[in-house]
């Protein structure tokens, strides 16, 4: 995968000084991207702040290594929906599987057949 040229605390910055008021056009020619880029920030990391950002890559990492992937996928769902409280919700719906993943478990030692 490519590396992007340009941090997210830098996209960050873009993105604000586009809700300003600054056209598009003018911040494609100040940072040498397409408009395309622009709209693809946008809509990635519009209305986002810099800690955010960086709380939304960390999640994006824990989801790329595949041993925590089944941990992570469900908290970085809810916080790609938008979601201000997704660590909140995510400890709610974990508490909530924890008896049903209890009912299942076999007691220590016993075979279980499949």
């Amino acid at each position: 995968m490519k590396q992007s040229r340009f941090t997210e605390e830098q996209i960050i910055g873009i993105l604000k000084e586009h809700e300003t008021g600054v056209s598009v056009a003018d911040l494609c020619r100040k940072h040498g991207v397409s408009d395309a880029t622009v709209y693809k920030w946008k809509a990635r990391f519009g209305g986002m702040d810099v800690s955010e950002a960086k709380r939304l890559k960390a999640l994006e990492d824990e989801n790329a290594n595949p041993g925590l992937r089944g941990q992570t996928q469900g908290r970085l769902a809810l916080y790609r929906a938008g979601k201000a409280d997704a660590e909140r919700l995510y400890r709610k719906l974990q508490r909530a599987a924890a008896p049903l993943s209890a009912m299942h478990a076999s007691p220590a030692g016993q075979r279980t057949n499949c």
